[in-house]
């Protein structure tokens, strides 16, 4: 039996939220197809609420993916953040409050000792190696790059999607308070759905062999599909292959879905950057990963240096920049630009191209206004707006690496091929894509 899961998002105006529908084809051997509808969401997960591992960023205006599914027996509905930059799918674990997941109601919760392979074995690309606890159980803790952590035993369980299911899911319980200040986090999802390229992942658990996924534009729409992408309509896919690192090296996650980044483009001119920032050092420093759990995209520093320069040149006659050198958004991101709040549209802006091997990536704002800009909420200036460009400087995050956040990606077509370790993309309209698909706007 092969099972094909497509979700789609659109917005729902009396929520004032996003709603998504998760349509599940199961093909069966006599050519018999069943569909099913769920709802997921998205949302603003506040500051402190959701960890990221080190080679992910926090932020707090950042917008995530959820997915509702349900885990146990009998099954218990939760709610989890779909990323794609992290292995572990973790479920915050409670047996007191109704948004966490309470194993002791669940007859196929089944711990996972610390001898098992897959404690010794298949956690050796955790940040932190998996431990044993005072009940011979695997421990696991993960650690983030605000020095806050999470932590809790590896277990299994079934997990079902629509009707579904999938027993002996690998995944965290969390038991433990990483931001114990943070009053909102009872009313914010359960978990996470790990979604990279490590053996503890939720796509290589299910052994799926590709998934792409389209992010609209300004009705912020789209499709995530789970299975193979054959649509006549679609533009011809650009494949760019994934970088492969055999040896562990201490700055460099094997399990993420890196890139080969030849250069930057601004309005189709290559930017002067030497072929060597772009190459990982001897110590796994620099590789460039795409990841659609990061919201902006951030480059090391002489790359970024560089395309500030550029960008800054040739918009310095149509916006005004920000001239207070104290003010950065998200640490890292200091290109920002005041735009009186009467003004509804901005001048046009430059395009910036991402050159990978076999494929470009070019983002404009002709579809997308915010692709390039980001308002900045609730940040005024004299009667002013402010919008920060949306590449930020890695080196003032202290992270070692190229990020292509998920702001850069939308209105392309972007297909995770696990079976041929490659990426592909397409320039499309999202929303055409989805209404092409059947979803409607």
């Amino acid at each position: 039996m092969k099972l094909q899961f497509l979700f789609a998002f659109f917005p729902d105006p009396c929520l004032k939220s996003l709603v998504l529908l998760v349509l599940v084809h199961v093909n069966l051997c006599f050519s018999e197809t069943q569909m099913l509808l769920l709802s997921l969401k998205t949302q603003v997960i506040p500051s402190g609420y959701l960890p990221r591992p080190p080679d992910k960023l926090r932020f707090h205006h950042n917008v995530s993916l959820s997915v509702s599914l349900s885990a146990g027996s009998p099954p218990q509905n939760v709610s989890m953040v779909i990323d794609t930059g992290s292995e572990l799918s973790w479920l915050r674990c409670n047996r007191t409050s109704p948004t966490a997941f309470d194993p002791t109601r669940s007859s196929s919760y089944i711990p996972i000792s610390c001898s098992s392979p897959t404690c010794t074995t298949q956690t050796r690309d955790f940040p932190i190696p998996a431990s044993c606890d005072s009940n011979h159980l695997c421990h696991a803790t993960l650690s983030y790059a605000d020095s806050s952590s999470t932590e809790g035993n590896l277990a299994s369980d079934t997990f079902r999607v629509g009707t579904a299911n999938d027993p002996g899911v690998v995944f965290g319980c969390m038991n433990s308070s990483y931001d114990s200040g943070n009053s909102d986090r009872e009313s914010n999802t359960t978990g996470l759905l790990g979604m990279n390229r490590g053996s503890l992942s939720f796509v290589s658990q299910l052994k799926f062999p590709k998934f792409s996924y389209c992010i609209s534009d300004s009705d912020s729409s789209g499709v995530l599909l789970f299975g193979d992408t054959n649509f006549s309509w679609l533009a011809p896919l650009n494949y760019t292959p994934l970088v492969q690192m055999s040896t562990p090296l201490p700055y460099f996650d094997r399990a993420a879905y890196t890139v080969r980044l030849r250069g930057i483009k601004v309005s189709g001119k290559l930017l002067q950057i030497p072929d060597t920032v772009f190459i990982p050092d001897h110590t796994g420093a620099g590789q460039t990963m795409v990841d659609s759990g990061t919201q902006f995209t951030f480059l090391l520093g002489p790359a970024y240096t560089a395309l500030r320069s550029e960008f800054l040149n040739q918009t310095n006659n149509t916006l005004r920049v920000v001239d207070d050198p104290n003010f950065t958004f998200q640490i890292a991101m200091d290109l920002c630009y005041r735009v009186p709040m009467n003004q509804t549209k901005l001048p046009g802006l430059p395009t910036v191209s991402l050159v990978f091997d076999g494929a470009e990536m070019m983002i404009s704002d002709k579809q997308l206004l915010y692709r390039l800009l980001y308002r900045v909420p609730d940040q005024v200036m004299g009667g002013d707006s402010v919008y920060c460009f949306t590449f930020g400087n890695s080196d003032l995050l202290g992270v070692e690496a190229f990020i292509i956040g998920h702001q850069q990606q939308q209105n392309l077509w972007m297909e995770f091929d696990l079976e041929k370790s490659r990426i592909g993309l397409a320039h499309v309209s999202c929303s055409s894509a989805g209404q092409r698909l059947g979803l409607g706007k």
